[in-house]
């Protein structure tokens, strides 16, 4: 039967005292480079690993951190962006002998009992704050309660709270000016919930781009999940005057919207082609592969997770700006049919 290692079996292996060995493995002051050096590579030769409960009661920490997500459970179910972002962020907890503590709520008041109630029990030492909203009611309940936290997007008053963000006004750009010099003149936007500022930025920038190209432009409201953004190609479909190209808020939606266009009988990119907004690997998996932005989640996750311990560990931690989403482009973006590859209008 396999046995605990202690930190008296490192002390003993490296010949050093106990209360060495706990100061080396808490990285505090009062140890030689070279005596820390040994006893880390000793603890590693032997598979010494802390435990949590014993390593909190000593510094008063979890060492876990808070992720509360508001939204239906099915949409985290069906969202690769979440998943992506866990696996992040789990890559850095994991390397620091971490853990994260999610929790899905389904309304604002769950939601902000779940941040008091974790913080008032210590099982967390600071907590991600995703799916921003304008005038954010959680950025001042966290500062209340007077634990780090690190804000995905860019709020209006982050209160002094590290923000992860990623510019995708460029990628917008070139995602609707590739539609436009495809020769597409009517193009849909799907939203996600735009009380969520990404989902009204994307919107915003969506909009101004139409207008620069001369486009003409139609927007139909839906929430990020599948369900919806099916719903909404088939109103979109059920036009007369129906869009040739539609860019959807995720890419759930977008192969929702694709599926429903192989159902009416589309062809496509031809009779209508599709693009999605996240650059889920999924995209690449699906009949035609799917046009999108480059958005790298796990990548926001890794950068949160180290920018929240460094908060946690130092007081401290600068804003991190991720590279933007760029265009991918793939095979669901074309010339509609009968129609010329030419610019529509030079800009």
């Amino acid at each position: 039967m396999d046995q605990k290692i202690t930190i008296d079996d490192v002390a003993k292996e490296a010949g050093v005292s106990k209360g060495l060995v706990s100061l080396a493995l808490n990285d505090r002051p009062g140890v030689s480079a070279e005596a820390k050096g040994r006893i880390l590579r000793v603890a590693d030769q032997l598979g010494w690993r802390p435990d949590p409960r014993a390593r909190g009661l000593s510094t008063r920490r979890a060492y876990a951190l808070g992720l509360i997500v508001r939204r239906s459970p099915h949409v985290i179910e069906v969202d690769p962006f979440f998943a992506a972002f866990i696996a992040g962020a789990e890559a850095v907890l994991a390397e620091r002998g971490q853990v994260l503590v999610l929790s899905v709520v389904p309304d604002v008041d769950s939601e902000l009992d779940a941040y008091r109630r974790l913080s008032s029990e210590r099982r967390v030492d600071g907590f991600f704050v995703t799916d921003l909203l304008d005038d954010d009611h959680r950025v001042r309940a966290l500062t209340g309660l007077g634990k780090p936290a690190v804000v995905l997007g860019r709020p209006d008053d982050a209160a002094g709270m590290p923000v992860i963000s990623r510019d995708y006004s460029a990628g917008i750009s070139k995602l609707v000016g590739h539609l436009a010099e495809l020769g597409h003149r009517r193009i849909a936007h799907v939203t996600g919930n735009t009380a969520m500022q990404h989902a009204r930025i994307r919107l915003e920038r969506f909009l101004a781009e139409c207008r620069a190209w001369g486009l003409e432009s139609v927007v139909e409201q839906a929430d990020f999940s599948p369900e919806q953004g099916a719903a909404a190609t088939r109103r979109l479909l059920d036009d007369p005057n129906r869009p040739t190209a539609v860019i959807y808020g995720n890419d759930p939606m977008a192969i929702a919207g694709m599926a429903v266009a192989h159902e009416r009988g589309l062809s496509l990119p031809g009779d209508l082609s599709i693009a999605g907004m996240d650059g889920s690997d999924m995209g690449e998996w699906v009949y035609p592969t799917l046009t999108s932005l480059g958005n790298a989640p796990s990548q926001w996750g890794r950068a949160a997770a180290e920018t929240l311990l460094r908060l946690i560990e130092e007081g401290t931690a600068p804003d991190v700006e991720l590279p933007g989403a760029d265009l991918i482009r793939r095979a669901s973006t074309a010339a509609p049919a009968g129609t010329a590859h030419h610019n529509t209008k030079e800009r």
